[in-house]
């Protein structure tokens, strides 16, 4: 076990890496804030009580590229069971025509900079004078900083030492949440999990097992998910491992794959193909039961219903990967809830903070990403001047 809702199987087992243990400590003691964000310690900006002119919103829109979206995704999708509030996320720049949406929104816009070009696009295309507008961004001049003042919104500082990938249990992905009427301190775990041994030693065991598979030139993590409301966790996911470890000629190609469909698919390649790859497996541990034809299918799946069959999907393929030697690790979720998706978001971000420092690489900056922002800007400019 990980924790109470989570059930890890852990990948074969490395010598213990003193090195790890000796970043992890010192990471954890040291607390930046982008650490600090997973403990209820955080000092969020924003007011509870500020929030009670929005509760009332029934439809919300969030705006934003990348972290500034992916996070409260996750969130949304994850628990949208116990969330009554209608939520939409415009996280790319589309040449489709714009349908009429007679709908009252509450807008979110959210960009750390205030500069992002495609938030600021977007922002221009969908905000309507009647619609009620909060703004997420770092507290300095930029374009949707002096928007949002112009436009008499409210203006949610973005912590500045908090990059996007990184910014979901902070103002960026918790302010949203309480207004999908999620606890945002639920997810705030951190302080328990450092307690837990059993949570630090999984942790440590991992990391280890990752910087192996690395070493031996094994870099594309390839996660198999068979929950379909856990996919956009692995979106976040796959952001934060690419921007963060993405350097220096070093890195890891984070691969999203769903079960059991892409058994029809990519499987084969899986199995038989390159010996370059790791393995997640993720599932959750379902207990519903589901109607079907017995007349028509009982002969055919001997009277399991559709989560029996996913889960037996799921043992088939681990027993292959077990049976060919390719390493893994299996992930499964029990209880559905924050503090779940909570201890996940914090394990992925210390995961991966502690193999970037291993590595010698800076997993808070996004050069290249950078480079390509400033070239943008460039080329939009001479546009101008021509």
């Amino acid at each position: 076990m990980l924790t109470s809702g989570i059930s890890f199987k852990n990948f074969k087992k490395q010598k213990k890496n003193k090195k790890i243990e000796k970043i992890l400590n010192k990471t954890i003691e040291d607390r930046n804030q982008v650490i600090e964000s997973l403990s209820k310690n955080y000092k969020i900006s924003y007011s509870i009580g500020k929030l009670q002119k929005f509760k009332t919103s029934k439809n919300f829109r969030i705006i934003g590229m990348g972290g500034s979206s992916l996070g409260c995704q996750t969130i949304y999708q994850f628990l949208k069971h116990k969330i009554k509030k209608n939520f939409v996320f415009i996280d790319n720049l589309q040449s489709i025509k714009k349908k009429r949406d007679h709908k009252d929104y509450t807008n979110f816009i959210i960009s750390k900079s205030g500069n992002t070009i495609e938030t600021i696009l977007n922002a221009n295309i969908f905000i309507k004078k009647k619609d009620k507008n909060i703004f997420i961004t770092e507290n300095k001049k930029s374009y949707l900083f002096l928007l949002a003042q112009k436009l008499k919104a409210e203006i949610i500082h973005h912590n500045n030492f908090i990059g996007g990938r990184y910014s979901v249990l902070s103002e960026v992905g918790m302010l949203p949440a309480e207004l999908m009427g999620l606890k945002s301190n639920n997810f705030k775990q951190l302080n328990n999990l450092i307690k837990d041994k059993n949570f630090l030693n999984n942790l440590i065991r991992n990391v280890s097992a990752t910087l192996h598979y690395i070493k031996n030139k094994k870099y594309n993590s390839i996660i198999i998910n068979y929950d379909s409301n856990s996919i956009n966790i692995f979106k976040w996911y796959q952001q934060l491992i690419a921007e963060s470890l993405g350097k220096k000629g070093k890195g890891i190609i984070p691969l999203i794959s769903i079960g059991p469909r892409d058994h029809h698919s990519l499987l084969q390649l899986y199995l038989d193909g390159p010996r370059d790859n790791y393995f997640y497996i993720f599932s959750l541990k379902e207990k519903r039961q589901q109607k079907k034809n017995k007349e028509l299918f009982s002969d055919v799946l001997n009277n399991n219903n559709i989560f029996e069959v996913i889960k037996n999907q799921k043992k088939a393929m681990i027993t292959l990967l077990k049976k060919k030697n390719i390493p893994y690790l299996s992930i499964e979720i029990s209880k559905r809830n924050e503090e779940t998706l909570g201890e996940l978001f914090s394990y992925f971000m210390l995961e991966t903070i502690f193999i970037g420092k291993h590595l010698g690489i800076n997993p808070f900056n996004q050069p290249a990403v950078e480079q390509l922002k400033k070239l943008t800007t460039n080329y939009l400019s001479k546009k101008n001047q021509k």
